[in-house]
């Protein structure tokens, strides 16, 4: 079988940051409520005339710079996101357009914060089946605009932010293995209720904050935790190794409690795990593909060590990867 690994790393992050201190203005909350309970010191925020596809934009030439490959060398682009420019069309229309990407297909696929682990698999898929050769994977979001900034609850836990990768068949190495769930009579636990077929856009639905993400922390909490466990249990059994093989977990940066409850039953040091949530807060499908490329760019992976991903997400959705750098 092929091996297909990533060749090309890129991110982008909107240059506003917006601090707890900030929030203390906006909302009723304290920078030690927002530390204590899930470690988010700040988080980037899109300009009004930024939309998904302009990050999206900028994380994917980042990747194609590092790869050594031109818009012309791409077959495919898969935009994961659940912040699109719009309904139709797709973001990674607007993207392919945008780079000039002429013989690339495109489409994004909807899977909260599991989108780019998600994403990953589909291109895998297609390079392993001699469909394609280059595949570019974006994970981009734009929570901001979806954030209900009077709800205390969940205004201080999103960011905005894009990360993207090239994956293409490689001599050695590459991801070995790739772990997918969905829990579907969980939906509700994390949803953005109005918009959809189900309830459009009305004065009603505007009127009662329908348009806005809503969640319910304390059953999400417990579930992230078992389900991230697993799933890196999972991963790792399908690739064949154990965690003392693995040089570094990147998780999903929802929540540094869950995040360190997960490595707390995995009995993994703390100094194996990847966080940035401190500086972004939860981007949704970017934070797991930016953790890894803020990772290499800091040294903490380097070619040939082994990484894993880990996320969880609204579906619910979860899924884990093995990488061979």
């Amino acid at each position: 079988m092929k091996k297909v690994g990533i060749i090309g790393l890129g991110e982008c992050l909107p240059e506003k940051i917006l601090s707890n201190a900030d929030l203390e203005k906006m909302v009723e909350t304290s920078d030690e409520w927002i530390t204590t309970r899930t470690g988010i010191k700040q988080r980037r925020i899109a300009s009004e005339n930024e939309a998904v596809s302009d990050l999206a934009i900028k994380a994917a030439r980042e990747a194609l710079k590092d790869a050594g490959l031109s818009a012309a060398d791409l077959d495919l682009i898969i935009v994961a996101t659940i912040t699109g420019d719009m309904p139709m069309p797709s973001t990674a229309s607007i993207v392919q357009n945008a780079l000039s990407a002429k013989k690339a297909a495109a489409f994004d696929i909807s899977a909260a914060c599991a989108g780019f682990v998600y994403g990953l698999s589909i291109g895998y898929q297609f390079i392993v089946n001699g469909s394609y050769k280059n595949v570019l994977i974006i994970g981009a979001e734009k929570l901001s605009a979806f954030t209900d900034w009077k709800d205390r609850n969940t205004c201080v836990l999103f960011g905005d932010g894009a990360g993207a990768c090239i994956l293409s068949e490689v001599k050695s190495g590459g991801i070995a293995s790739i772990y997918l769930g969905c829990d579907g009579s969980n939906l509700n636990l994390l949803n953005l209720p109005a918009g959809g077929s189900r309830m459009p856009a009305s004065e009603e639905t505007v009127r009662n904050r329908m348009h806005y993400i809503k969640m319910q922390g304390n059953e999400l909490f417990k579930i992230a935790v078992r389900t991230m466990t697993e799933a890196a249990q999972v991963a790792l059994e399908q690739a064949g190794i154990t965690f003392k093989d693995v040089d570094l977990i990147v998780p999903h940066q929802a929540n540094s409690r869950i995040i360190m409850a997960v490595a707390k039953r995995l009995g993994i040091s703390e100094d194996k795990i990847y966080l940035n949530i401190e500086k972004y807060g939860n981007m949704s499908s970017a934070s797991t593909i930016t953790g890894l490329v803020e990772a290499v760019k800091e040294g903490r992976v380097k070619k040939g060590d082994t990484v894993l991903l880990d996320c969880f997400g609204g579906g619910l959705v979860w899924g884990a990867c093995v990488i061979n750098l």
